[in-house]
């Protein structure tokens, strides 16, 4: 599996690296929990980007300074989805092992996939208004998950807490893909408009 091979390159790099390498939370200076301050994520981000930017690694050889940039990708890349978030925190608990169980829950399936297809539909219609009026439901969705999580995971409820991980993977995707159908079709709005002044 492509990301078995992305976590394990990054835990080779992260194991040559100081110890704050290992720990995602630890490397940007944030608590290990859910909830993290976005802000101080992207600045912390920014700040190591920059130090350890290959160009500015003239002591290290590029390749080591590569593998260092990569892994600060890889862990910036984690925290600030608050799927893969939830999914290191029950790695680092040692309690992710049902995270690639089918999700049982038949309400949540049947709500998302009807999200699902009105999305397919929006998008295929090109219709701008219907993708507004699926964006703050699956916004809703996501924020119901992230709290379920975040107290299962407080109260250490481990089963909770992985059931609430895989529908945040879903509806996590299911947000990217509403995002993308937005901007492709103001895009294309935009697009035609430049068309008018030639």
């Amino acid at each position: 599996m492509a990301i078995d091979s992305a976590k394990a390159t990054t835990n080779e790099t992260a194991a040559k690296k100081p110890a704050q390498f290992s720990d995602f939370f630890a490397l940007f200076g944030l608590p290990v929990q859910f909830a993290i301050d976005r802000g101080t994520l992207d600045t912390q981000y920014r700040a190591l980007q920059k130090k350890y930017h290959p160009d500015n690694q003239s002591q290290q050889p590029a390749a080591n300074a590569s593998g260092v940039s990569a892994v600060i990708n890889h862990a910036y890349q984690t925290l600030k989805m608050p799927d893969s978030r939830a999914t290191y925190l029950l790695e680092m608990q040692d309690k992710a092992e049902t995270l690639d169980n089918s999700i049982a829950d038949l309400d949540f399936l049947d709500d998302a996939m009807t999200l699902r297809i009105d999305l397919d539909d929006a998008i295929q219609e090109q219709s701008l208004p219907q993708l507004q009026q699926i964006k703050p439901l699956v916004a809703t969705r996501l924020e119901q998950q992230s709290a379920r999580f975040e107290q299962a995971y407080n109260e250490q409820n481990w089963s909770d807490a992985c059931d609430a991980a895989q529908k945040l993977k879903f509806l996590v995707k299911l947000n990217i893909d509403v995002l993308a159908g937005i901007d492709t079709i103001a895009n294309q709005a935009a697009a035609g408009d430049d068309d008018l002044y030639v």
